[in-house]
């Protein structure tokens, strides 16, 4: 019987491991965390509760110079589900012609008439995706407020057209989080060998070859061995992973004395993601607290920064809640519309400190390295006060803007954007996928150099879609999947 191991069950590894397991495949399946035990995975209204927990990676960027020198917390979900079991759950599929741009760059088959059959057949098939649920009142305003703002009113963000202010559609089933290892792996774990709270060191590669993983390191060492490994640790974990296994730049890993395997520059590089920026307001009318079973976002908007581009830029999300974070609290009730960039400019990079499973990745993100990503998100920015001064927000609740606040014009909110700016938790990019020599994995997402590899991921991204990223990486996941079958 043909063996497969798959490292990490977030979004597409469940789905890869699900899908060679119904062709037949012997499947082990690693997870660096453990199960899914935690009941704020489950309910919504807790998610905020998961970062920076032991189901969080809670990476951190260094220090981002571009962004008032902070290092961003990036969470990533260390646990059964992943990232998908930490996140709002939103399903954005993005525009068609990020995917066509994506075919003209060099991933060949990656247009959208290759992609769209595939999430008609995920959203049908093993997830649900819904927006067929009571809004919040407070969430049911600030969509009357951005279109009292003028933007239109968008019933389905995901039929083609994604400008305008809309319900999000999300992976929910009665008031509990649905992802992809609760839908496609855990039904089958009986056929699968499930590996849980085992770190992957490496990939073992003999004679050109991947046969297996390295798990752990010195005295808890121990090697699995397989015909086919697949990594879909994420654009965090899998280039961390590919490194350690001497799969990168060739003067980076010689230096940390990482015997070379393959020479490929193109390993960690890439990387970016989107941004968001907070505004935030207090209500003279109370919100109330967050209510069990119900997400504290539930809409979001797309927008166009400026004239002349072909698709939004900025997707702001509107939280039921204000989201201090690092700012000080100035009440205990209100709401944010957290400003979004979407098209980065900006490209970052991963490396490693050391060779050792101990040893941190160095991840720079270049955060609003790009002076036209400062613009977009302020402009974002910009665009969140004035739909907080609407009169839905304004007058029916008494709504008042408490950060930026009437301390910051408009003329300097790029100060505030680079004060505040955090991770939209969309990376991407850093195994990217292409026919050049330099592309990390070809179009069928197998490594370069290396028979038997591969990388099924949000990593292989070469662009990150106009949107969140969780649908994607289904996507990919499931044409991951048909690549090594042969389909």
């Amino acid at each position: 019987m043909r063996t497969a191991i798959v490292v990490g069950a977030g979004t597409s590894g469940a789905i890869v491991a699900r899908r060679l397991a119904d062709a037949g495949v012997e499947v082990t399946l690693i997870e660096a965390g453990g199960y899914d035990s935690n009941p704020a995975i489950h309910d919504p209204s807790r998610a905020g509760e998961l970062w920076h927990s032991a189901d969080d990676w809670d990476f951190f960027t260094v220090p981002q110079e571009h962004a008032a020198g902070r290092r961003l917390h990036l969470p990533r979900g260390k646990v059964t589900g992943g990232s998908h079991a930490l996140n709002a759950m939103i399903w954005v599929r993005g525009a068609a012609s990020d995917y066509d741009s994506w075919e003209r760059a060099g991933a060949t088959g990656w247009g959208w008439d290759a992609v769209e059959p595939v999430y008609d057949a995920i959203e049908n098939d093993l997830l649900p995706v819904t927006d067929d649920y009571a809004l919040s009142p407070i969430q049911a305003s600030i969509i009357d407020a951005a279109v009292e703002e003028g933007l239109p009113h968008n019933p389905d963000y995901n039929g083609g057209t994604l400008d305008g202010v809309s319900q999000q559609q999300v992976t929910i089933r009665d008031g509990r989080r649905v992802n992809t290892w609760m839908t496609y792996a855990q039904p089958i774990a009986d056929r699968l060998t499930i590996v849980t709270g085992r770190e992957v060191h490496s990939v073992i590669v003999e004679s050109g070859r991947a046969v297996g993983v390295r798990l752990g390191e010195g005295v808890d060492a121990e090697e699995l061995r397989a015909e086919e490994v697949i990594l879909s640790a994420g654009a965090i974990g899998s280039p961390v992973i590919l490194l350690r296994s001497g799969i990168g730049p060739a003067d980076e890993l010689s230096a940390l004395g990482i015997p070379v395997v393959v020479d490929s520059p193109s390993v960690g590089k890439n990387l970016h993601d989107h941004l968001l920026s907070p505004v935030i307001f207090t209500t003279e009318r109370p919100v109330g607290p967050p209510q069990t079973g119900v997400s504290v976002t539930q809409s979001h908007l797309f927008w166009r920064s400026r004239d002349g581009l072909a698709e939004p830029d900025t997707q702001p999300i509107h939280f039921s809640v204000p989201m201090w974070g690092d700012l000080e609290p100035r009440g205990d009730d209100g709401f944010t519309l957290m400003a979004g960039l979407v098209t980065p400019y900006s490209r970052g990079a991963l490396t490693l400190s050391g060779p050792d499973l101990a040893d941190p990745p160095l991840i720079d993100l270049a955060a609003l390295e790009d002076e036209r990503d400062v613009a977009a998100l302020a402009a974002s920015v910009r665009q969140c006060r004035r739909i907080g001064a609407q009169p839905a927000l304004a007058e029916q609740w008494g709504a008042m803007e408490v950060y930026p606040g009437p301390e910051v014009s408009d003329a300097d909110v790029e100060d505030w954007v680079r004060r505040t700016a955090i991770t939209y938790h969309h990376q991407v990019g850093t195994c990217r996928m292409g026919s050049d020599a330099e592309a990390v994995v070809d179009s069928t997402l197998r490594v370069r150099g290396v028979e038997g590899l591969s990388v099924i991921d949000a990593s292989v991204i070469p662009t990150v879609p106009t949107g969140n990223t969780n649908a994607p990486a289904a996507m990919i996941g499931e044409r991951g999947a048909n690549f090594l079958l042969g389909r």
